[in-house]
């Protein structure tokens, strides 16, 4: 079983668009199957698994299981000896059960995340990274911050993380200017909203990322408000950002306006909101967001996240709106737009 699990993580890293929906019903079968607290839900549902051929049919899994179940497949609940494994804990706010994802092949996390992100922007060798992420960096569970620490060590030895100290990342920010590689400032919104206030001075050869989160330090601002004030204050033409959550594995990206494409590993689907099951209907412009994540292989593939969302079909694009009222605040994505 463990040998059927390492070729399915291995042939992602050459999936073709094509091939998605064959990789996604696989492996929903096999989820269907090998994941108890998958298996259970499906039950539940009085859901057929040889009746779902298409991935619209695939129900997806409430994102609260994270916060009170151990998702794993084919391992019946028990984590083998010598595993990579690594617990991602979501960060949320106080008083809040926080959802934990038991990631078993930690190699395989660092592994997706570098290719998904040099598809999109190149190697990583060719940047310095600089990251802004206080908050996440005051936590030691934190999948952000494991991936940006993979990032760093195959970056150039310049590359760093920075926790409050906005002096020393404006005085590296000058000292790079003039580099061959290019820069990525990667940080949590309220972070780099308040270097921008501190620290505003064009940059040069720079790409901005964020990755959302106000945490309760800010008002809350529409995403395009906040891209407008990091635009202003570092005479930028656009403000990147990163899509991602504790739960998922697979990352997306934004290369401005807060329009993002699904990486190959994933797709996107909305749900009615007044009807969860259904889903994926082609009139549905905005709706909660599902996700199929092939990268979760050894958790749960099929997310039914709190994100509200629009979809352009035309275009396979995406954008994030919000949360649902009274659902959790989670310290990934508090900006709405």
């Amino acid at each position: 079983m463990s040998n059927i699990i390492q070729s399915f993580k291995e042939q992602l890293f050459t999936l073709r668009p094509q091939d998605f929906e064959e990789a996604a019903l696989t492996l929903f079968r096999f989820q269907a199957i090998h994941n108890p607290t998958y298996a259970y839900y499906l039950y539940g549902l009085r859901v057929k698994i040889d009746k779902i051929n298409k991935l619209h049919q695939i129900p997806f899994m409430p994102i609260e299981f994270f916060k009170t179940q151990l998702v794993l497949t084919a391992y019946n609940q028990q984590i083998p000896a010598g595993c990579p494994l690594v617990e991602f804990e979501s960060s949320g706010t106080t008083g809040q059960q926080p959802s934990r994802h038991t990631v078993l092949d930690s190699h395989f996390y660092l592994r997706i995340a570098q290719d998904l992100f040099e598809r999109k922007y190149g190697k990583l060798e060719n940047y310095h990274i600089l990251a802004l992420l206080p908050s996440y960096l005051e936590r030691q569970t934190s999948s952000l911050v494991y991936m940006i620490q993979h990032f760093i060590n195959q970056s150039p030895k310049e590359s760093d993380f920075f926790l409050h100290d906005y002096e020393a990342l404006a005085e590296k920010l000058k000292k790079l200017a003039n580099s061959p590689k290019k820069i990525l400032l990667i940080g949590v919104t309220f972070a780099l909203l308040d270097f921008a206030e501190s620290h505003p001075k064009p940059l040069q050869n720079t790409i901005l990322m964020e990755t959302g989160g106000m945490k309760g330090r800010k008002k809350e601002l529409l995403r395009e408000e906040v891209h407008q004030i990091l635009q202003a204050a570092f005479a930028l033409p656009a403000i990147h950002s990163e899509y991602g959550m504790t739960e998922l594995l697979s990352q997306a990206y934004s290369q401005g306006q807060g329009i993002f494409r699904p990486s190959k590993t994933m797709r996107i689907f909305l749900r009615n909101l007044q009807d969860p099951f259904e889903v994926g209907t082609p009139t549905l412009r905005e709706g909660g967001v599902n996700i199929i994540d092939l990268a979760n292989v050894e958790s749960c593939a099929f997310i039914e996240t709190k994100d509200i969302g629009a979809f352009n079909l035309r275009q396979d694009t995406f954008q994030i709106l919000g949360r649902y009222d009274h659902s959790d605040t989670r310290g990934c994505n508090l900006i709405a737009s």
